[in-house]
């Protein structure tokens, strides 16, 4: 897996990442270790995170804690146990994909939890205990941006957070608050599709201006921009190789 360069704007920093088992989360954890953070990896399944505490903890202090961002109690049971902390972190997501017609209250839910309630009560259950000089970041989505059919609720769920981060900005200065909107990355989320994966992934890349999909190694960059450069805040930094232009 390819890493960042270390930066030592992170070092003895300690950092909360929920959805840390997987994916781009586990490539922050990676990268986050590899500048010398101390970590809360957080998330619903904890053998995923262990995994991933496991892999980074030759380089870092390591926690593993619960969360379910459907559950308000839940979230406010993580920041007690997370204490005082300079950075927040959340990749969570959770599909509610189909037409209109098919969409249930409870995959619309579980969706808006991932990406609009439960970053908005992370960001309530954690404010005085972050740094003055600290951030929080979240994930959105191209689809947020480039809406598609079949993803009303995802393309409304981005586009929320999009909102919610300059919102948070305001209210909870001088803590930064910013988003980061990937679009199709080859995280692990394709793997699905089987012997279909390569197709897709290459009729994706023939349309972006980069000609390639991402990869968890370049959001583990922008994450690291993000939490380190202190005059960014409010911001929704898109790293798609130019997905929604496409």
């Amino acid at each position: 897996m390819s890493q960042p360069t270390v930066n030592v704007a992170l070092a003895d920093r300690r950092i909360v990442i929920v959805g840390a088992g997987s994916g781009i989360g586990r490539a922050i954890a990676h990268a986050a270790a590899r500048a010398g953070a101390s970590l809360v990896l957080a998330g619903r399944d904890p053998r995923k995170l262990e995994w991933t505490a496991g892999e980074v903890g030759a380089h870092a202090k390591v926690d593993v804690a619960s969360v379910d961002l459907a559950d308000n109690t839940s979230i406010a049971a993580l920041a007690d146990r997370a204490g005082h902390i300079d950075h927040l972190v959340s990749t969570a997501s959770a599909a509610a994909n189909g037409p209109l017609a098919a969409l249930t209250p409870a995959a619309v839910e579980q969706a808006f939890a991932a990406k609009v309630s439960g970053p908005l009560f992370l960001a309530q259950h954690f404010a005085e205990r972050i740094d003055p000089a600290g951030s929080m970041l979240f994930f959105s989505g191209v689809v947020g941006w480039r809406p598609a059919p079949e993803r009303v609720v995802m393309a409304t769920a981005n586009g929320a957070l999009g909102h919610l981060v300059s919102a948070l900005a305001v209210e909870l200065a001088p803590i930064r608050v910013n988003a980061i909107s990937p679009g199709i990355v080859d995280s692990g989320a394709w793997d699905g599709m089987g012997a279909d994966k390569a197709g897709f992934l290459d009729s994706v890349a023939r349309r972006l201006p980069t000609r390639r999909v991402g990869t968890p190694a370049d959001l583990a960059h922008a994450a690291l921009f993000t939490l380190t450069n202190p005059f960014t805040t409010g911001t929704v930094l898109h790293v798609d190789g130019g997905g929604r232009l496409a």
